[in-house]
């Protein structure tokens, strides 16, 4: 009696243990698959900083552009009274293209008027300072991985370029609406790169 008392017990405690238990999906190799913490905080320690790049485009660069973006009043704004370090900021505006310079294949720019002051954008393939970057809020304590904090400028810049329509000599004289990121530093501008380039009807 007592044997049986205690086999139905141990019964029910094994049913109990399994019903609490989640079934976890096993990997190729036979290793339990643990879901993503969604509170844990990104960890880009196994990937290259083109891989973070491409990964984060749409929703660090493009979507945060497009939701924070300056207008030129607000710039402006900003310019009277400077922050007392650099920082870089999404900016979106219409303006006539003055020209474009094209003297340097590997420097291409576009060159605006913001607020009064000619404004070189720089249009690639090669894209100088951190703006991009900066703009998205990344912060050097966000990577174990220090390397690769200071490679993602480089490759966000990379990915910016192959976004862009390609630029010639017709788009001198036109409006253009521009969504880039640029650096605010005692303000001025500087490093300015376009995101997204629409020439607009005259």
């Amino acid at each position: 009696m007592w044997l049986k008392q205690w086999g139905n017990a141990l019964a029910g405690c094994v049913a109990l243990l399994l019903t609490a238990c989640t079934v976890v999906d096993l990997d190729e190799n036979g290793k339990p698959i643990m879901p993503a913490d969604p509170h844990a905080k990104a960890s880009f320690d196994n990937q290259t900083p083109q891989q973070i790049a491409q990964q984060t485009w749409q929703e660090r660069v493009i979507n945060a552009a497009h939701q924070h973006a300056l207008s030129a009043d607000t710039l402006a704004a900003q310019q009277k009274n400077p922050a007392a370090a650099p920082q870089s900021v999404f900016v979106r505006l219409t303006s006539q293209v003055e020209r474009i310079d094209t003297s340097n294949e590997r420097e291409q720019q576009l060159l605006i008027n913001v607020n009064g002051q000619p404004l070189p954008v720089q249009l690639g393939p090669v894209i100088r300072g951190n703006a991009i970057r900066d703009a998205t809020g990344f912060k050097f304590e966000d990577f174990t991985n220090q390397v690769q904090f200071a490679q993602l400028s480089r490759a966000y810049n990379r990915e910016a370029v192959k976004h862009l329509p390609k630029v010639d000599a017709s788009w001198a004289g036109k409006p253009v609406t521009v969504l880039m990121a640029v650096t605010l530093s005692g303000g001025k501008l500087n490093d300015a790169v376009a995101l997204e380039l629409q020439q607009e009807a005259q």
